[in-house]
């Protein structure tokens, strides 16, 4: 979808039409742009951008609040529409997804005859266009339907994959952000046509099995089938302080609630994790992560004592602007095991599930850690 989170507004909005649009924090506030209409991009605005800084770019834009609920509701109506063409669609977000067109010629046509139509429907029953990447893996249509927004159509045809990739930025692999871009640049490869030069054993050397997910991809190979029903790949919480923050114990209890948030999701999916990642944006906008692997888990105190122990790892010594902590590695609940050493697990693992039972019958808050009261008291206070 194009620009979903601001092109719902304009379409709801009539008087937004050709206007920029900044969908996300407030503009006086701390957080980020989560969607920027295209009349906004021209001066420099784009998604994850401090709200500060898009506010200073483009001062005349209409700044509105993120309305998650009415999103998804489109997103349902979008996802709908993908169905009745394939099976085979795979969610990648709440404004993008993977459709398998195999097999459909004898129902709507040529696959580019087929996506057409797709964009067709979406803009007859939800106002709104997509753009869209058409070849014969998942890796080329999603570059593909990045190059022609909004309203786009690119198709790549078959064997015709490492030309078309060619002439891009090396950033438009999958993998490269700004650490390694640099390093691929140091190594002389802007391009993805120049990695298609490069010998693999080179990358192998340099990247090791990363080197030759590269080396593979700078040629368009990708042999990952759409999956329908995939787990999602993880579940997280996170905050933006009003004020940076030093205290150590506002951060100890904001990490605190947001373990309790992630297992309650956990649970409620049925998913444990083996997998803890500490997320700190350092003042001004340095973003550093942390992780750690263990016995896969939905329990809240255990999620925060490994995001607990990434933090004390190394001693913050600079304002905190935002901390998260998200949960990765997912896999069905009830295969970990039990932590032996803990007598309290079992115990808290079945208080868990009755104090989810009451926070759904009650509401949330309900029942809280005594840990988190104090944050509570002073949530209400402001």
């Amino acid at each position: 979808m194009d620009a979903f989170y601001a092109a719902v507004e304009q379409r709801d909005r009539p008087e937004l039409r050709g206007r920029p649009v900044i969908v996300g924090a407030s503009p006086g506030g701390r957080g980020v742009v989560s969607a920027a209409s295209y009349e906004a991009r021209p001066y420099g605005v784009r998604s994850a951008m401090p709200i500060s800084r898009a506010a200073r770019l483009c001062p005349h834009a209409a700044f509105l609040p993120v309305d998650m609920e009415k999103y998804q509701r489109v997103s349902v109506q979008v996802m709908g529409i993908l169905v009745e063409f394939s099976p085979l669609v795979e969610p990648v977000s709440v404004d993008e997804a993977f459709v398998d067109l195999t097999g459909t010629e004898s129902l709507f046509g040529s696959p580019p005859d087929a996506v057409r139509l797709i964009k067709r429907r979406i803009l007859d029953e939800t106002g709104l266009t997509a753009s869209a990447g058409l070849a014969a893996n998942k890796f080329v249509a999603k570059v593909a339907s990045e190059l022609k927004k909004p309203d786009g159509l690119v198709v790549v045809t078959a064997g015709d994959e490492a030309r078309f990739l060619g002439l891009l930025p090396i950033e438009r692999l999958w993998g490269v952000g700004r650490v390694m871009a640099k390093a691929l640049s140091d190594l002389g490869f802007t391009t993805i046509g120049q990695l298609q030069r490069a010998p693999r054993d080179l990358l192998t050397r340099r990247f090791g099995k990363h080197g030759q997910a590269l080396h593979d991809l700078a040629f368009g190979r990708d042999d990952r089938p759409v999956e329908p029903y995939g787990v999602p790949k993880s579940i997280g919480a996170e905050e933006t302080f009003g004020v940076d923050c030093t205290n150590p114990d506002q951060l100890r209890t904001t990490l605190r609630a947001h373990a309790e948030r992630v297992a309650a999701e956990l649970r409620e999916s049925a998913f444990a994790a083996g997998r803890v990642t500490l997320k700190l944006r350092l003042a001004p906008f340095e973003t550093h992560t942390r992780s750690a692997t263990g016995e896969p888990t939905q329990d809240g105190l255990e999620l925060y004592r490994r995001a607990l122990a990434l933090l004390e790892r190394e001693p913050v010594t600079r304002p905190v602007r935002l901390i998260g902590l998200s949960a990765s590695r997912l896999g069905p609940s009830g295969q970990g095991q039990l932590d032996l050493l803990d007598p309290a697990a079992l115990r808290r693992e079945r208080l868990a599930h009755v104090v989810d039972r009451l926070r759904s019958r009650f509401g949330e808050g309900t029942v809280v850690p005594a840990a988190l009261l104090r944050r509570r008291g002073a949530t209400r206070s402001d």
